[in-house]
């Protein structure tokens, strides 16, 4: 069963912070007790099932440490709340019935980085973006729904988080979905599949009751015949109501193969757009922004020199700087453009061409003293999990491999791939341990 947010942000970002401000004691027998069963707002709710309990968390100095660490986590939720109850049914039946229904629109998780702000905007993507500004500033009210499509790489799903970023922050009362489509359908089979109409039901609150839906590449839509009928229905429910749609894909409607003919008039009746690869300019603004970001100055002309490789997906020209800074900073030397092309040579050489995912698993199981089933496998331990999170950040990296298959490969979907290279890049940048320990696991691969 897919992992709701708040689970995954607890498990994957909140704990392994708490347990860095708080004793092992007060980890073991406060922290790890608390059971994640909601988002409002800013705050996570926690259950537990004793008073005494919650009132000790509350009114104990671990309740100021659990909150300094939430706010070094640079998510949106910065705070959280005890409810005292023995199970998350036991919670939901403790809520009004308004409340009852936001307990189950809960997407994929969203990266708090992408703004409208931290988005480079250029001529190939200038309408786009005016777009969804318009749409994040009156939604409902802009473009319903707005049609984004282009290739991989390009920042749609930048937008779409920006969106909703946007709207927590300007707009905050506002329920808002961002799920993959491969997750309305994974969700949708695992309510047929259960075989009760109160699953299904559940399934379709999620997605029906929310003021805002986006959702990411629908060209995984073609030839899911139940879940195209379920997702137009959803779309005619939400569009009746003036909520508003966001949409991305890799291709126009028309060009969805095996689409059922009402659902691509349905994406055709408000606004499309394309995000087009980046002129020179925008290119070398990007790199320059992303340098800054990793806290490195780099030479106008060598960010041009880059800028000026024949790629115009921008995740792949981003980790060819990425290979450059990491280069520098391994040999401690200058970046050049005789850096840069020793270094692209060097992670495109033979031993680059000869490296396998296989490889690169079998040296992050072995780093941190893992077995390749259990880092392979549903596994949530911490050791288990930020070793499976560095191979699929490793992975994608050092081989430049599409995300749906690193996600076959660690037997995850992409969206737990993006969430995951993400994670591991954000926490790098301020964490000196986990940055050295990805580097000496990168140096061990080139030196075999």
């Amino acid at each position: 069963m897919e992992k709701e947010q708040y689970e995954i942000l607890w498990e994957q970002t909140f704990l392994p912070e708490i347990e860095k401000h708080v004793t092992s004691i007060s980890f073991e027998t406060h922290v790890k007790q608390l059971t994640p069963v909601d988002i409002l707002g800013n705050k996570i709710v926690l259950i537990t099932p004793s008073r005494i309990f919650a009132d000790a968390i509350n009114n104990h100095p671990i309740g100021v440490k659990m909150r300094e660490a939430f706010s070094k986590c640079n998510t949106y939720i910065n705070d959280f709340e005890i409810i005292v109850a023995q199970s998350k049914e036991e919670y939901v039946r403790q809520l009004d019935e308004e409340d009852r229904d936001r307990v189950s629109n809960q997407g994929m998780p969203i990266n708090p980085k992408f703004t409208f702000d931290s988005f480079v905007v250029g001529s190939s993507n200038e309408f786009i973006f005016a777009a969804a500004k318009a749409v994040a500033e009156n939604p409902g009210d802009a473009y319903n729904p707005l049609f984004i499509h282009g290739g991989t790489g390009l920042g749609k799903t930048h937008i779409l988080m920006a969106i909703a970023n946007y709207l927590k922050v300007h707009n905050p009362t506002l329920n808002v979905l961002y799920a993959t489509c491969e997750q309305f359908t994974n969700q949708l089979v695992e309510s047929i599949s259960k075989g009760k109409a109160l699953k299904t039901e559940e399934f379709r609150r999620r997605y029906r009751n929310v003021d805002v839906l986006l959702i990411d590449d629908v060209q995984f839509l073609a030839q899911k015949q139940a879940t195209q009928s379920e997702f137009f229905h959803t779309f005619n429910e939400l569009v009746m109501q003036n909520k508003q749609i966001v949409l991305t894909c890799d291709r126009p409607p028309q060009e969805i193969e095996v689409l059922e003919d009402r659902l691509k008039t349905r994406f055709e009746g408000g606004l499309i757009g394309d995000v087009q690869p980046p002129d020179l300019e925008t290119k070398i603004a990007i790199l320059k922004r992303k340098a800054e970001e990793q806290k490195c100055i780099v030479n106008i002309k060598v960010l041009s020199y880059i800028a000026q490789m024949n790629i115009s997906d921008i995740r792949t020209l981003i980790g060819k700087l990425t290979k450059v800074i990491f280069a520098s900073k391994l040999h401690e030397r200058p970046i050049t453009i005789e850096l840069v092309n020793e270094a692209l040579k060097e992670s495109a050489g033979e031993r680059q061409e000869e490296l396998k995912a296989d490889d690169i698993i079998s040296c992050v199981c072995n780093f941190y003293k893992v077995s390749k089933a259990d880092l392979l496998s549903k596994k949530k331990t911490k050791e288990v999990a930020l070793a499976r999170q560095v191979g699929m950040y490793l992975v994608l990296d050092m081989m430049s491999l599409p995300q749906l298959t690193v996600g076959k490969i660690f037997s995850r979907d992409h969206a737990t791939v993006i969430y995951a290279r993400d994670k591991i890049a954000e926490q790098m940048e301020t964490d000196t341990r986990l940055s050295t320990a990805v580097g000496d696991i990168k140096k061990m691969l080139l030196k075999q």
